[in-house]
């Protein structure tokens, strides 16, 4: 369905209006597996490169929780989880006191006079979100469909998990058809700078794409992550149970115990390359228009992803495997390369505000990243920081990564040593006052967790109850 009905149809040249427009994209669950950050060694992604590459990557970007929810309400209102109470999977904005006091970024631009649209999963889905807060929304495109008639793998658990080759045809896929959306839109002159967000949804689960994703990744080739059999030895107990117990992806037990770590690393690459292929659509499509020297593309993910790392699977975990994602910026003057500075995704908000020379809302706890975009990154002090349920935070520098949980355990590594975070150094005397220094970013208030039911709330509770 192309609906350029709804945008202004007068015919205008874009030149005349010299504000920038914005393209932002969202992919749903996508880890560091993309070749310009080498978080696998396999996996194929010419489209995302060639972005990294045109414009800048950072390479040490972090969501604020690791669960689809609370990230997406933080990037939304460039506020931090324990400032809203959004933890977990609900409840949705206008259920936190706080975050409903903010204008959230498509309707700010809108207020501005931008044409705002938007299409697939861009806050989260279900129960009219995306409608409600996204102006001029297009629709899902089937979310996390189709589906077969009966599960294609034998994991007993939750429906969404299962994965393997469906459909026939990647043009029955939402992610097909989002970026045939996209495409359509970027051939229509509007009067007006347009903030138009694109939301992917692979390689969220289930992990479906066609043959000739898979067959870039024949199962007796695929290189698993790297792991240790005591990986869990130095952790709390809380530590460990917050990050599995509850929880609806499977075990690492039942992955080895029915061959099923190499079909699900071959599965999630096949998906990763499907939606990169669509982002390439996308970026095209904005290449050959005549937006292209006026339009900022920002490209992030909601959180990471585990695929065997520290024994388990999915997203919810405030190690790098969990947190870390990919974010570009593309556009005018802005500077090409990378940096490895600690940012986060509530920073979009604001730096999306001044490239378009809008005035700051005071109210955002994200800071504009321009500095870094014109490539004045020792102009940058910040730190990175993730939550997971009050009093559980990750807190994330350059070279660092500190974690204490509200049982009061700790957890730190040396990431220039160990990137895979197999040492927990919280006890090591040589790391004391680093530890010091990250344990002072911690926030001095949090606001209890609102809502009920969801997974991150079992999880939590769980974990709670377990400090005795």
């Amino acid at each position: 369905m192309i609906l350029s009905c709804i945008i202004n149809p007068e015919k205008i040249n874009p030149s005349l209006d010299e504000r920038p427009n914005i393209l932002l994209i969202a992919v749903d669950d996508l880890n560091d597996w993309i070749g310009s950050l080498k978080g696998h060694p396999q996996a194929l992604t010419p489209n995302l490169d060639r972005l990294a590459n045109e414009g800048m990557l950072f390479t040490n970007a972090h969501c604020q929780a690791p669960v689809c929810t609370p990230s997406r309400s933080s990037l939304m209102t460039s506020l931090y989880p324990s400032t809203t109470g959004l933890y977990f999977l609900n409840p949705d904005i206008k259920h936190s006191p706080i975050a409903k006091k903010n204008v959230l970024m498509p309707q700010r631009f809108q207020n501005e006079g931008y044409y705002v649209t938007g299409a697939g999963k861009l806050f989260h889905n279900g129960r009219g979100i995306n409608e409600k807060y996204v102006p001029n929304y297009v629709g899902s495109y089937g979310n996390f469909g189709p589906f077969p008639e009966e599960k294609i793998t034998h994991f007993p658990g939750h429906s969404l998990w299962d994965w393997g080759i469906f459909p026939n045809n990647e043009t029955l896929t939402p992610d097909y058809k989002l970026a045939t959306w996209a495409e359509s839109i970027l051939k229509t002159e509007m009067a007006t700078p347009f903030w138009m967000g694109v939301g992917f949804y692979r390689p969220h689960v289930p992990q479906f794409a066609t043959k000739e994703w898979f067959d870039l990744y024949p199962l007796d080739s695929i290189q698993l992550p790297k792991i240790i059999t005591n990986d869990l030895d130095d952790l709390s107990k809380y530590a460990v149970n917050i990050t599995r117990e509850g929880h609806v992806s499977p075990k690492h037990e039942w992955v080895i115990e029915n061959g099923q770590w190499k079909p699900l690393v071959q599965s999630y690459l096949a998906c990763v390359s499907f939606v990169d292929a669509q982002i390439g659509r996308v970026f095209d499509a904005l290449k050959n228009s005549a937006y292209a020297k006026n339009t900022y593309i920002v490209l992030f993910s909601d959180h990471g992803f585990h695929l065997g790392e520290k024994n388990r699977y999915a997203k919810r975990s405030l190690w790098n495997d969990g947190t870390r994602v990919p974010l570009i910026f593309w556009g005018p003057n802005i500077s090409k390369g990378s940096s490895k500075k600690p940012v986060q995704l509530l920073d979009i908000y604001p730096t999306l505000l001044e490239l378009a020379k809008i005035s700051p809302d005071k109210l955002h706890e994200g800071h504009s990243l321009i500095n870094i975009l014109k490539g004045k990154e020792e102009k940058w002090p910040y730190h990175a920081r993730t939550t997971f349920g009050p009093g559980n935070h990750a807190i994330i520098s350059e070279n660092y990564r500190y974690i204490r949980y509200n049982d009061e355990t700790e957890e730190f590594y040396d990431n220039t040593i160990d990137p895979h975070e197999w040492e927990n150094k919280s006890k090591d005397p040589k790391y004391q006052e680093l530890i010091d220094q990250h344990r002072a970013l911690l926030p001095r208030s949090e606001h209890t967790a609102l809502g009920k039911g969801s997974t991150g709330h079992v999880s939590y509770q769980i974990s709670e109850s377990s400090k005795n």
